[in-house]
Protein backbone atom coordinates (compact mmCIF):
# COMPACT_ATOMS: atom_id res chain seq x y z
CA UNK A 1 0.00 0.00 0.00
CA UNK A 2 1.59 3.48 -0.49
CA UNK A 3 0.92 6.59 1.04
CA UNK A 4 -1.41 8.22 -0.97
CA UNK A 5 -3.73 5.25 -0.86
CA UNK A 6 -3.23 5.30 2.38
CA UNK A 7 -4.53 9.00 2.65
CA UNK A 8 -7.03 8.68 0.54
CA UNK A 9 -8.54 5.16 2.66
CA UNK A 10 -7.83 7.42 6.03
CA UNK A 11 -9.80 10.44 4.18
CA UNK A 12 -13.14 8.52 2.93
CA UNK A 13 -13.06 7.06 6.96
CA UNK A 14 -12.88 10.08 8.70
CA UNK A 15 -15.53 11.36 5.63
CA UNK A 16 -17.88 8.54 6.94
CA UNK A 17 -17.05 9.39 10.50
CA UNK A 18 -18.55 13.26 9.20
CA UNK A 19 -21.86 11.36 7.72
CA UNK A 20 -22.51 9.00 10.83
CA UNK A 21 -22.16 12.36 13.52
CA UNK A 22 -24.76 13.93 11.27
CA UNK A 23 -27.09 10.96 11.19
CA UNK A 24 -26.56 11.04 14.98
CA UNK A 25 -27.58 14.63 15.06
CA UNK A 26 -30.53 14.20 13.04
CA UNK A 27 -31.78 12.01 16.02
CA UNK A 28 -31.39 15.03 18.17
CA UNK A 29 -34.42 17.14 18.96
CA UNK A 30 -35.16 20.51 18.41
CA UNK A 31 -38.74 22.11 19.42
CA UNK A 32 -40.04 21.03 15.43
CA UNK A 33 -41.10 17.40 14.54
CA UNK A 34 -39.53 16.17 11.78
CA UNK A 35 -39.67 12.33 10.59
CA UNK A 36 -36.00 11.61 10.63
CA UNK A 37 -36.50 11.69 14.38
CA UNK A 38 -38.14 7.78 14.57
CA UNK A 39 -36.05 6.39 12.07
CA UNK A 40 -33.93 4.58 14.63
CA UNK A 41 -36.56 3.27 16.65
CA UNK A 42 -36.73 -0.72 15.49
CA UNK A 43 -39.47 -2.92 16.41
CA UNK A 44 -40.49 -6.75 16.23
CA UNK A 45 -41.93 -7.67 13.19
CA UNK A 46 -43.21 -11.43 12.68
CA UNK A 47 -39.85 -12.17 14.74
CA UNK A 48 -37.16 -10.57 13.50
CA UNK A 49 -36.58 -6.31 14.63
CA UNK A 50 -37.18 -3.96 11.40
CA UNK A 51 -37.20 -0.26 11.72
CA UNK A 52 -40.21 1.57 11.98
CA UNK A 53 -40.34 2.76 8.88
CA UNK A 54 -40.57 -0.32 7.07
CA UNK A 55 -43.50 -1.38 8.93
CA UNK A 56 -45.50 2.21 8.65
CA UNK A 57 -45.94 5.13 6.76
CA UNK A 58 -44.49 8.04 8.61
CA UNK A 59 -45.48 11.53 7.86
CA UNK A 60 -46.29 15.17 9.49
CA UNK A 61 -49.78 16.35 10.99
CA UNK A 62 -48.26 19.77 11.49
CA UNK A 63 -45.11 21.49 12.62
CA UNK A 64 -45.16 19.67 16.35
CA UNK A 65 -47.04 16.16 15.30
CA UNK A 66 -45.46 13.42 13.37
CA UNK A 67 -48.62 11.07 12.62
CA UNK A 68 -47.12 7.32 11.98
CA UNK A 69 -49.56 4.95 9.76
CA UNK A 70 -48.72 1.02 10.01
CA UNK A 71 -49.71 -0.60 6.75
CA UNK A 72 -51.15 -3.52 9.50
CA UNK A 73 -54.22 -2.69 11.61
CA UNK A 74 -52.15 -5.03 14.12
CA UNK A 75 -49.29 -3.31 14.32
CA UNK A 76 -50.68 -0.14 15.73
CA UNK A 77 -50.36 -1.04 19.72
CA UNK A 78 -46.46 -2.42 18.36
CA UNK A 79 -45.64 0.84 16.88
CA UNK A 80 -47.26 2.87 20.02
CA UNK A 81 -44.96 1.10 22.42
CA UNK A 82 -41.74 1.33 20.53
CA UNK A 83 -41.86 4.92 20.04
CA UNK A 84 -43.28 5.16 24.20
CA UNK A 85 -40.07 2.88 24.85
CA UNK A 86 -37.28 5.04 22.69
CA UNK A 87 -35.15 7.30 24.20
CA UNK A 88 -36.49 10.44 23.11
CA UNK A 89 -39.45 10.85 25.73
CA UNK A 90 -42.09 10.83 23.28
CA UNK A 91 -46.16 10.22 24.38
CA UNK A 92 -47.91 8.88 21.80
CA UNK A 93 -51.40 8.32 21.68
CA UNK A 94 -53.46 6.32 18.73
CA UNK A 95 -56.25 7.39 17.01
CA UNK A 96 -58.27 4.46 14.83
CA UNK A 97 -55.27 3.26 13.31
CA UNK A 98 -52.99 6.18 13.08
CA UNK A 99 -50.38 7.21 16.04
CA UNK A 100 -49.79 10.53 16.66
CA UNK A 101 -46.61 11.55 18.32
CA UNK A 102 -46.98 14.97 19.53
CA UNK A 103 -43.71 16.85 20.21
CA UNK A 104 -43.34 18.32 23.49
CA UNK A 105 -42.29 21.56 24.48
CA UNK A 106 -38.89 21.37 25.56
CA UNK A 107 -38.18 23.00 28.70
CA UNK A 108 -34.77 25.01 29.51
CA UNK A 109 -33.43 22.17 31.91
CA UNK A 110 -33.84 19.55 28.50
CA UNK A 111 -32.55 21.82 26.01
CA UNK A 112 -29.21 21.78 28.24
CA UNK A 113 -29.23 17.82 28.35
CA UNK A 114 -29.51 17.79 24.70
CA UNK A 115 -26.73 20.36 24.46
CA UNK A 116 -24.82 17.89 26.43
CA UNK A 117 -25.60 15.00 24.14
CA UNK A 118 -24.44 17.31 21.23
CA UNK A 119 -21.17 17.64 22.71
CA UNK A 120 -20.63 13.93 23.38
CA UNK A 121 -21.68 12.78 20.01
CA UNK A 122 -19.19 15.53 18.93
CA UNK A 123 -16.28 13.64 20.85
CA UNK A 124 -17.12 10.39 19.67
CA UNK A 125 -16.91 11.62 16.74
CA UNK A 126 -13.36 14.10 17.30
CA UNK A 127 -12.18 10.39 18.88
CA UNK A 128 -12.80 8.45 16.12
CA UNK A 129 -11.45 10.93 13.48
CA UNK A 130 -8.28 10.37 16.11
CA UNK A 131 -8.39 6.86 16.27
CA UNK A 132 -7.87 7.02 12.03
CA UNK A 133 -5.43 9.18 12.40
CA UNK A 134 -3.24 6.95 14.74
CA UNK A 135 -4.00 3.82 12.34
CA UNK A 136 -3.12 5.94 9.08
CA UNK A 137 0.27 6.83 11.14
CA UNK A 138 1.22 3.40 12.05
CA UNK A 139 0.55 2.26 8.60
CA UNK A 140 3.06 4.64 7.52
CA UNK A 141 5.55 4.08 10.45
CA UNK A 142 5.15 0.36 9.67
CA UNK A 143 6.75 0.95 5.85
CA UNK A 144 9.08 3.32 7.36
CA UNK A 145 10.68 0.39 9.10
CA UNK A 146 10.63 -1.95 6.33
CA UNK A 147 12.45 0.66 4.36
CA UNK A 148 9.85 0.92 1.58
CA UNK A 149 9.72 5.13 2.32
CA UNK A 150 12.32 7.46 3.90
CA UNK A 151 12.14 9.02 6.40
CA UNK A 152 11.54 12.21 4.80
CA UNK A 153 8.24 11.00 2.98
CA UNK A 154 7.40 9.31 6.68
CA UNK A 155 7.32 13.07 8.06
CA UNK A 156 5.39 14.25 5.06
CA UNK A 157 2.72 11.84 5.72
CA UNK A 158 2.27 12.66 9.40
CA UNK A 159 1.96 15.88 8.64
CA UNK A 160 -0.83 15.73 5.38
CA UNK A 161 -2.56 12.60 7.89
CA UNK A 162 -2.64 15.34 10.49
CA UNK A 163 -3.66 18.47 8.42
CA UNK A 164 -6.65 16.15 7.18
CA UNK A 165 -7.66 15.62 11.04
CA UNK A 166 -7.57 19.15 11.84
CA UNK A 167 -9.62 20.12 9.10
CA UNK A 168 -12.13 17.11 9.82
CA UNK A 169 -12.01 17.86 13.43
CA UNK A 170 -12.67 22.02 12.91
CA UNK A 171 -15.67 20.04 11.34
CA UNK A 172 -17.26 18.13 13.87
CA UNK A 173 -16.78 21.49 16.02
CA UNK A 174 -18.24 23.63 13.72
CA UNK A 175 -21.42 20.79 13.12
CA UNK A 176 -21.53 20.59 16.97
CA UNK A 177 -21.65 24.10 17.25
CA UNK A 178 -24.60 24.37 14.70
CA UNK A 179 -26.71 22.10 16.06
CA UNK A 180 -26.16 23.46 19.93
CA UNK A 181 -27.38 26.83 18.46
CA UNK A 182 -30.54 24.80 17.21
CA UNK A 183 -30.95 23.00 19.96
CA UNK A 184 -31.00 26.15 22.56
CA UNK A 185 -33.31 28.54 19.57
CA UNK A 186 -36.61 28.91 21.47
Amino acid sequence: MSIAEIQKSTEQKMQKSIEALKHDFAKIRTGRAHVGMLDHIQLDYYGSMVPLNQVAQVGLADARTITVQPWEKKMTSLVEKAIRDSDLGLNPSTTGDIVRVPMPLLTEQRRKEMVKVVKHEGETAKVAVRNLRREANSQVKEMLKSKEISEDDDRRAEDTIQKLTDRYVAEIEKLGFEKEKEVMTV
